[in-house]
């Protein structure tokens, strides 16, 4: 449970001084979420009673590093407002299939942005799992008519295989998802139950289809998510259909 703090102030300060409209920030788990997550095995659905501890201290992570984001984010001047995933959003075998956008969409009319984050969540079928801040991006990305979905990541976008073990990984400035079958692109390299990369590629797909324009790139390099919010070209994959 360890924040970068002076990339979360940096990229607070970044997405403040762009001066972005009809905003919404879902940030992921990282070293907060991802370990519980994986200790209790929450993605994998209820086996056992002691799994019941784990999906509240799992929560209880998302929303302490969810405060730290919220914390900086009104610090550097914006209204963000936390929102809490698994108070309007259920799961079917860990996809969306109850979900009210009203509140998100009432507090982006008020001027506010909501900032929410993957979570523990209810599944009809599993009796809880974990809903990846990549699945709920895509969907209120699709259910809001969004323009623009973009992923912060730690490296420059997709690659051929991954760039921080593989020199020879090729980097692509536009991809596809029919592309994954002649494409090894892996898994994240710390402990992140949602799919990594390949992931992030998968699920924005539907975003894709629905007309959003969909962008991977790193955000630790300084610039580059006030550049791409304020509408500039920057190093990045752009997802294509």
């Amino acid at each position: 449970m360890t924040p970068n703090t002076n990339n979360i102030l940096r990229l607070s300060r970044e997405i403040s001084t762009s001066k972005s409209k009809d905003l919404v920030i879902i940030h992921g788990g990282g070293s907060f979420g991802h370990p519980l997550a994986k200790e209790y095995k929450i993605s994998e659905g209820y086996t056992g009673e002691k799994q019941l501890k784990g999906y509240s201290l799992t929560h209880q992570a998302m929303v302490q590093l969810n405060k730290i984001i919220v914390d900086s984010l009104l610090e550097a001047g914006l209204p963000a407002v936390s929102v809490t995933p698994s108070s309007f959003i259920i799961t079917t075998n860990k996809r969306i299939t109850t979900i009210d956008t009203t509140l998100i969409a009432r507090y982006l009319t008020t001027g506010m942005v909501p900032v929410l984050y993957g979570d523990t969540i209810l599944d009809t079928k599993m009796k809880f799992t974990i809903l990846s801040g990549d699945q709920l991006a895509v969907r209120l990305a699709t259910e809001l008519k969004a323009k623009k979905l973009i992923f912060g990541v730690d490296v420059d976008g997709v690659y051929s295989a991954n760039p921080k073990i593989d020199v020879n990984a090729e980097f692509f400035k536009e991809f596809s998802v029919s592309q994954l079958k002649n494409t090894k692109i892996g898994g994240a390299l710390s402990t992140d139950v949602t799919g990594g990369m390949l992931g992030k590629i998968i699920e924005a797909e539907e975003a894709v289809k629905s007309g959003v324009n969909v962008i991977l790139l790193n955000a630790l390099k300084v610039g580059l998510i006030y550049q791409v919010l304020k509408g500039e070209t920057v190093k990045g994959t752009v997802l294509r259909r």
